[in-house]
């Protein structure tokens, strides 16, 4: 079975004054059956509320914020650890424990 991965934004941190996001603060799940694993992280951003293409806080939707992080990250490296991450579990490599009871 194919993992299946789903951005999403947790919080977004923004200026006060100029409506501006500065921080997201994203999240990538992925899952493959039973198993799922996920990621966590922040992209910080220098958005310029004079430039043409800005989008204030109030207009901006999760799908914009996805975007805008994942230009900054490697976003197949960050799927791929996931997908490694869920072989792992399906798969073990490695155990824990003590041998004796």
């Amino acid at each position: 079975m194919a993992v299946t991965y789903t951005w999403s934004i947790a919080q977004v941190d923004r200026t006060i004054a100029t409506g501006g996001i500065n921080t997201i603060h994203w999240k990538c799940t992925g899952v493959d059956g039973d198993h799922q694993a996920s990621s966590y992280g922040s992209t910080g951003h220098s958005p310029d509320s004079t430039d043409s293409s800005f989008i204030s806080y109030d207009a901006v939707t999760e799908a914009n914020c996805i975007a805008w992080a994942q230009a900054q990250l490697d976003k197949d490296a960050i799927q791929n650890g996931i997908k490694s991450q869920i072989e792992e579990m399906k798969t073990p490599t490695k155990g824990s424990g003590k041998p004796w009871s």
